[in-house]
């Protein structure tokens, strides 16, 4: 059953609160230098929602619903900045992040030039995979270089927004469904080693 309108706001507000949280601790961390964010993860994390956002805006969608796809690119700009100016939060690109890198771009290509928005949300989630890959691994071998705690907040930020879709289809649940698999799997990557201790 959908929710109220005024209740689906709410839930959009808190969930962004929430992600804002997560993303101030990692900020943090990454101003401090225990975080060290791989820079290919997250140029494509700020570019592909901030042109998102830009793209439903002009075709009309739902300020609402564009607020969250804005603030999820947002964030990772600003970590991105940080990480550029603080030489403590560097993290050595390898060619297989730049590979990576390439097939989120390629990704984002065809999420522009897609006719079809099913398509185009498909390959944004595709996008979005490619660039997790180098961070999941850099997570996985170094998880001290990460703040697992922003990805918890991104998990409960994502079950806070599942309730609020009206229509389960992929055009409204595919990417809140790759959110959902992406912070799980990264919160098992950053603490795999306390829990199998």
């Amino acid at each position: 059953m959908y929710l109220g309108i005024a209740f689906v706001h709410w839930l959009v507000i808190l969930s962004a609160l929430i992600s804002l949280t997560g993303s101030i601790a990692y900020i943090r961390d990454t101003i401090k230098g225990t975080t060290k964010p791989n820079r290919v993860s997250y140029f494509v994390w700020a570019l592909a929602p901030i042109l998102g956002a830009a793209a439903a805006v002009a075709a009309g969608a739902d300020l609402w619903a564009t607020i969250r796809v804005f603030v999820s690119g947002l964030i990772p700009l600003v970590v991105l900045l940080v990480s550029v100016f603080n030489p403590q939060s560097y993290w050595k690109i390898t060619r297989f992040d730049l590979l990576c890198g390439v097939a989120a771009l390629v990704a984002l290509g065809f999420w522009l030039l897609a006719d079809s928005p099913i398509i185009a949300i498909l390959f944004f989630a595709i996008a979005d995979g490619f660039a997790l890959i180098p961070t999941l691994i850099k997570a996985w071998r170094f998880p001290e270089t990460e703040t697992g705690y922003a990805y918890i907040a991104g998990l409960i930020a994502v079950l806070l927004v599942i309730p609020s879709i009206p229509v389960w289809n992929i055009e409204n649940s595919a990417f809140q469904i790759y959110l959902l698999i992406a912070n799980i799997l990264l919160i098992g990557c950053v603490y795999r080693k306390k829990l199998f201790r």
